[in-house]
């Protein structure tokens, strides 16, 4: 196993659109966590044919994963509101079930998905484990 050198690290990192919400919130040290995130979202994309996260801007690629993740809070992701760029004032959207935006999308590609699109980077699936999974494993 590697490691990253520590200390401060860019948020200007990886296409807007696969860009985890935690780099979006200014997190100054992340993980490879990081690429799970992307990877999700480009599973979704070649699933779909669509990006599932289409954001403009930063703000505006946030909300779009807001609009499906549901806006973090505390019980989710416990600590998120000491992110760097975590605003209180954030529009609260709820969750919503990636079955009805993927319809078509096997159970088992819907799970993993899931898992790499969660939004705290700590409950977050590692690829290692990912390769693990039932889907990739078929």
């Amino acid at each position: 196993m590697f490691s990253l050198p520590m200390g401060k690290m860019t948020h200007e990192i990886i296409t807007l659109w696969y860009r985890p919400p935690e780099v979006l919130m200014g997190i100054e040290n992340y993980t490879t966590k990081v690429d799970s995130w992307s990877i999700g979202c480009i599973m979704t994309e070649m699933l779909t044919g669509k990006p599932l996260f289409p954001g403009d801007c930063e703000i505006g690629q946030l909300f779009k994963i807001f609009q499906v993740t549901g806006t973090p809070n505390e019980e989710v992701w416990p600590n998120v509101v000491k992110l760097p760029d975590y605003k209180s004032t954030f529009p609260v959207w709820q969750p919503r079930n990636l079955q009805d935006i993927l319809p078509g999308v096997e159970s088992d590609a819907i799970d993993l998905i899931e898992k790499m699109l969660t939004l705290d980077p700590e409950k977050r699936i590692s690829i290692r484990e990912a390769l693990e999974h039932v889907i990739i494993k078929l």
